[in-house]
């Protein structure tokens, strides 16, 4: 009797996704056992009819941008809380230091004196990172096609960067498929008199040797999306270039007060920005710290209040 009991208190939780990831588990979960459930930090765009029921049936759902948070308003969703939250990836705290502090050393990069770079393709190719997933011609020429026009403001500022100030630049991957492209169209291209500050990350990493880099980093710029993240969770200063195929989470970045340091590669009157923006991070790292710490506080203001509505849509 005890155990049923207990099991009737359960409350199913869905957490961060690049949309309603796990759509059949939460179709399954309420027609199977009748309970409540929550939507935790999810992209959303879409128009499935079984999407919007289950979302308008949660005890709350919770969007990680606020675009998507409208999309949803705009298209039916009738949830009873509906709200922004940044994902969960702000609260990422693995570290690995010691393996940091030897990567520096031995790249003669020291703490607060160099910048964190990470460039990417518009789509991510996975048919060279993981077995058995098949070539994608039309994604492929899309990111050949694009990865000029995308990399080069990168280029431009780590340029900027190593002429104009006293800081080192560490093009790095968050991704298997990024050291490649890094030297590629990063590294490979840059003026001889710049190469020599700059650092190529051969090798792959991960969360936690790359977390205990980016804050020993002076800030990270680039067209990723999870390292800024964990960054701006660590108090690390992030500039964020996105692009269509990134979906909208990119634009939490306004959501959180960032705005300056988001930059939508679609639109090209906004390319222009990146540069001057790298370049007040790396001359003012006092400043840009800041507004880190300011973005940082209010991600954790939003954490400690929906984490307030899951306590309280819990059944006691």
């Amino acid at each position: 009797m005890r155990h049923r009991a207990r099991r009737n208190l359960e409350l199913r939780g869905i957490g961060s996704g690049p949309g309603f990831v796990a759509q059949k588990d939460v179709a399954k979960w309420r027609k199977e056992t009748g309970k409540p459930y929550g939507i935790y930090g999810i992209t959303f765009a879409s128009t499935d009819a079984e999407a919007k029921s289950l979302l308008s049936g949660a005890r709350f759902a919770f969007f990680r941008d606020s675009v998507s948070l409208k999309f949803a308003q705009e298209h039916g969703v009738t949830c009873p809380v509906m709200e922004m939250i940044p994902e969960g990836s702000f609260a990422v705290d693995l570290r690995h230091d010691a393996a940091a502090e030897a990567f520096l050393k031995a790249n003669q990069l020291e703490e607060g004196k160099f910048l964190c770079c990470i460039p990417r393709y518009r789509n991510t190719p996975y048919w060279k990172i993981k077995p058995n997933v098949p070539f994608d011609a039309k994604k492929h020429a899309r990111n050949e096609s694009m990865k000029e026009h995308d990399l080069a403001p990168l280029r431009e500022a780590i340029v900027a960067v190593v002429w104009q100030t006293p800081m080192k630049v560490l093009v790095c991957p968050e991704d298997a498929s990024q050291m490649e492209i890094g030297r590629e169209m990063l590294v490979d291209k840059l003026p001889d008199d710049v190469k020599p500050r700059v650092v190529w990350r051969k090798d792959y990493w991960i969360t936690d040797e790359a977390l205990s880099t980016y804050v020993r980093s002076a800030g990270l710029f680039g067209a990723e999306m999870h390292s800024p993240i964990m960054c701006i969770g660590n108090g690390i200063p992030a500039i964020v270039c996105r692009w269509a195929e990134q979906t909208s989470k990119g634009y939490m970045w306004r959501d959180i007060g960032l705005g300056e340091w988001l930059f939508n590669l679609d639109e090209e009157q906004e390319i222009p920005g990146i540069v001057p923006a790298v370049l007040a991070l790396a001359k003012d790292p006092a400043a840009a710290k800041a507004k880190a710490a300011k973005a940082r506080e209010f991600v954790l203001q939003r954490q400690r209040e929906t984490m307030a509505v899951l306590r309280r849509s819990l059944p006691v």
